[in-house]
This record gives C-alpha cells, structure tokens and sequence, in this order.
C-alpha cells in the first residue's frame, strides 16, 4: 500500500480544502480495500450523493471520507444534525472511514474505518445552531464522539505510518458485525456501553464485579433502567455467545 498522496492531480486547484479533498479520495479509490470483504475496488459515488463517498462493487458496503491533517483525536466534526439521526433511526448511515496526513511530506499517516453498527444517537453531539448574521442562520451540526466508541470499533488499516495485515482488519471487522443482528438502538447502546466498561477495565481478562464497578456510570446513563446489575449480566451473556467474550470461570470472563 503507497502511503503518498498524488499531489501532481490537484495542481490545478487554489483551495487547500478542495486539494486536500481530491488528493484524499483519490488516494482511497486507488489504494483502499473493503474492510468487509476485502474487494480491491472501492468505487467513488458522484459527488451529489448525500449520504456517502465510496461503496464496495462487491458487498455494497458504503463509506464516507473524513480527512484530517492534525491527529484524529476525540470527536470528528460531521453534517447536520438532524440528518444523522434520521440516518441512524432508519439505518442509512455509512461506515466511516477516518484519514490522517502529514502536510509536509504529503502521506498518510493514520488510516481507520468505524464500522456503521457502532453508531448510536449516544456518540453524536449536537452542536450549537449558526448564529444570525451566518450565511446557514439557524443551521444545527454535530460531531461524532470518538471516545465514546470501544476500541474495537476502530480498525486501523494504517496506524503511524505502518500497515497492518489485511487478515487481521478483516477478522476484526467480522468480530463484531454481531452488533448489526441489534435493530434496536436503545438495546444497541446498552450493549456498547457495557463493551466500553469491558475495555476500560483495562485488561483482557475480568471479573463481574470490576464490570458493576461501573453500575453508576450506567445508571446515569439509562435512568430508566433500575435493575442495572441484571443488565450487565445480560449483555455479558450476549458478547459470550457471540465469541466476543469467553467464560473462564463463574463470575470470571476474558476478551476473546
């Protein structure tokens, strides 16, 4: 995989934004694999299409781009509000592919999709409405809250420059599609959260109490919920017999 952007096909434009854009979606039409297939050819929509960048001809899987010369860090910024959570309650949305590039040296640095059955209402911050005197007065946006998504719902292709085995981000991928049986997005939040406490513990095997150490966290989350403990128990059941989690011993459990 070439991690250098072809900087000769933008010359003949003066906006950096526009640059950046061209460079970048060339770069993945060109050297990009389907992260759910592994297809080599990940076409590009026609640039009027509201809801993605990229589909794979063979799965049909979507994608939208978002580039950024500054490291990912914890939210991305997206469109407006409303339409994504339109997006998610009618599940529309696309996976998200994330770029990050090195200005100086014109290559890519860091290069991740965030599966579409990681996305909840929860992980989208609504932003403050444009102002009066804006060209979009009254237009709302949003972010998308990285740090509110587990790790395993960020699959590194490209990670500081190093590019990772396709084997292994296919079968990270295939790990949780799992989530996507979940139509439900209440029920679909519930069961990431309690994959986030699972990470946060911090290491791979763990018992059920570290887990209902986190029992006020989840109460504040889902106030109507007032058997929290039983919660837990379920969702831990579900990653089990999915393969996500193994059962070691009673009250004992490992990340797969």
């Amino acid at each position: 995989m070439n991690l250098s952007l072809e900087t000769k096909i933008a010359d003949k434009y003066t906006s950096p934004s526009q640059k950046i854009r061209i460079l970048t979606e060339h770069w993945v039409g060109n050297q990009v694999y389907c992260p759910n297939c592994g297809n080599l050819d990940i076409d590009k929509y026609s640039n009027n299409k509201p809801v993605a960048d990229f589909f794979c001809s063979s799965c049909k899987e979507d994608y939208e781009l978002k580039s950024k010369k500054k490291q990912i860090g914890t939210k991305i910024v997206d469109g407006a509000y409303h339409t994504m959570i339109e997006r998610l309650q009618e599940s529309h949305n696309p996976n998200l592919f994330l770029l990050n590039y090195d200005l100086q040296t014109w290559q890519v640095v860091n290069f991740l999709v965030i599966p579409k059955h990681f996305f909840v209402p929860d992980i989208i911050e609504k932003r403050k409405a444009l102002s009066q005197t804006a060209v979009r007065s009254g237009w709302v946006g949003c972010n998308i809250l990285l740090q509110s998504i587990p790790k395993t719902g960020k699959i590194f292709i490209i990670k500081n420059k190093t590019v990772e085995l396709k084997d292994k981000v296919l079968m990270e991928w295939k790990k949780t599609l799992f989530l996507r049986e979940k139509k439900d997005l209440g029920a679909k939040g519930w069961l990431l959260d309690v994959m986030l406490c699972v990470e946060r513990i911090g290491h791979k095997e763990f018992s059920l109490d570290e887990v209902y150490g986190f029992e006020n966290v989840l109460s504040l989350k889902h106030p109507d919920n007032h058997h929290v403990k039983d919660k837990i128990r379920q969702q831990l059941q579900f990653l089990r017999d999915k393969g996500y989690l193994e059962f070691v011993e009673r009250g004992r459990y490992r990340l797969a």
